[in-house]
This record gives structure tokens, C-alpha cells and sequence, in this order.
């Protein structure tokens, strides 16, 4: 997709690698890769689940570019399209995992997060460190930090800019899994192979539910979970799968 991104396709997912030495930061060039990967793999039927990852063993992703900041500063525009990739994550119809192999700092942390399940390297790191360098995350780090870890613990974090590891990062529920460092790209393979076997409009209706609804009262969370069920309902995949259980046999998806 560019020369900082890399994109490979293997069975029914695409492996999307941040390729920008030495530390993976996410420039101007990785948030434009990064968007023309999700809008290509969102059209692409074939690929059913996105894992993404750094290159390299020690960084997922350090941060900003911050060599960027201040050119943007005088343009008005600091991390121009961030905001814009991590809501085009959420809404993606395909599950994403982060594959956090090193470092996720700044809006490497905040990338992880906008995906919808996190794996860690036993060396993986976390952290919001900007209020070392004076200013806030942009990239959605106030308000999905503590939607996931709690509004205690996100606010040790984003107030001392210290980071946390992979193993308290998996206490708090940042990450879902941690694994040894050399298992960590087939563990995020063969999730995203698990996820990809799954009917697509389902899948799709489940992250919709949750985007639509869970941060909402019960009430409005419930209307969304109500309006997503009667959408999937009457589907050829609902179909097959109800036929399929009650036939005691494998379902075929197909994406209708």
C-alpha cells in the first residue's frame, strides 16, 4: 500500500505491518498507508479479519512522528487524518486484531486500542507519554483509555506518562491475551483465521452494536442491539446457520 506499510494476504485475513525504522512511528506516510489499507481490505471480500502489527521485534509503534509536529503546528493541522484512521478501525465490518510486539506508545497505544481485540508480546509495552512533551493524546487516548481499563487506572497513566507491561496490561484488561514473543504473529494468525470463519454479516452486526450502543444508556444500546438482530435475522447466513445447527452439520457462509 506504501513504502511504511506493508499489506499481505494469507488464507481469509491480511496481515497490514508498519514498516517505518527505526521506532514504527506513525508519520504523516503510515496514518495515509494505514487508511488506504483499511479502505482497500474493507472492499475485499475475500479478506474476512485484519491483524496488525510492527515491524521488527522491539516497536509496534512509538508514537507520532514527532520530527512532524512542528511543521503541522504552523500548518494547523497536527496529526492530521489520526483521529479520522482509528474511527475507520472501529467502523471496519471485519474484526482487527493488534499484534502489540514491542512498544505501543503516544498513538501506537492508541491504535492498539482502536482495534477490536488486542494480543501482547511478553516484552509489550503501553503507555500515553504526551504530557511529557506538553500537550494531550489527539488520537482518542482520553476516551477509549479508560472505557477500557477504568477511569482510575487511565488517568494514572495519561497524568505520569509512564508505561505499563504486557502482563498488567492483561490484569487491566487492556490486552486480551500475552504470549511469548516468538508466538505472537500465528497466536494473532490463528485468531484472526478463528474470526474470519465466521458469518461476515454477523460479525459485522456485533461491532455495529457495540460502536452504536455500549458507551450509550442501557436504553439506546438495547434499540441498537434490537435494530442490528432484525438485520441479520432474515439473512441467508442466519438461514444456513439455523439450517446447518438443526441439520448437524457445518454452515457454509456466504456473506449474505
Amino acid at each position: 500500500m506504501s513504502d511504511v506499510v506493508r499489506v499481505e494476504r494469507s488464507g481469509a485475513h491480511a496481515l497490514v505491518t508498519i514498516d517505518h525504522p527505526k521506532a514504527n512511528a506513525i508519520s504523516a506516510a503510515v496514518v495515509g498507508g494505514l487508511r488506504a489499507a483499511v479502505a482497500a481490505l474493507a472492499a475485499d471480500d475475500a479478506v474476512r479479519a485484519l491483524v496488525i502489527t510492527g515491524s521488527g521485534t522491539r516497536f509496534f509503534a512509538a508514537g507520532a512522528d514527532v520530527k512532524e509536529f512542528p511543521a503541522a503546528a504552523v500548518a494547523g493541522r497536527p496529526a492530521a487524518g489520526g483521529a479520522e484512521l482509528m474511527e475507520e478501525l472501529e467502523a471496519l465490518p471485519k474484526p482487527v486484531i493488534a499484534a502489540v510486539n514491542g512498544l505501543a506508545l503516544g498513538g501506537g497505544c492508541e491504535l492498539a486500542m482502536a482495534c477490536d481485540i488486542r494480543l501482547a508480546a511478553r516484552s509489550a509495552r503501553f503507555g500515553q507519554p504526551e504530557i511529557n512533551l506538553g500537550i494531550i493524546p489527539g488520537w482518542g487516548g482520553t476516551q477509549r483509555l479508560p472505557r477500557l481499563v477504568g477511569r482510575g487506572r487511565a488517568l494514572s497513566l495519561l497524568l505520569s506518562g509512564e508505561m505499563i507491561d504486557a502482563a498488567t496490561a492483561l490484569s487491566w484488561g487492556l490486552v486480551s491475551e500475552v504470549v511469548d514473543d516468538v508466538d505472537l504473529p500465528d497466536a494473532a494468525a490463528a485468531l484472526a483465521e478463528r474470526l474470519a470463519s465466521k458469518p461476515p454479516r454477523a460479525v459485522a452486526a456485533i461491532k455495529a452494536a457495540l460502536r452504536l450502543g455500549v458507551d450509550r444508556p442501557l436504553a439506546e444500546g438495547l434499540a441498537a442491539e434490537q435494530r442490528e438482530f432484525l438485520g441479520v435475522f432474515t439473512t441467508a447466513d442466519a438461514r444456513e446457520g439455523i439450517a446447518a445447527f438443526l441439520e448437524g452439520r457445518q454452515p457454509a457462509w456466504t456473506g449474505r
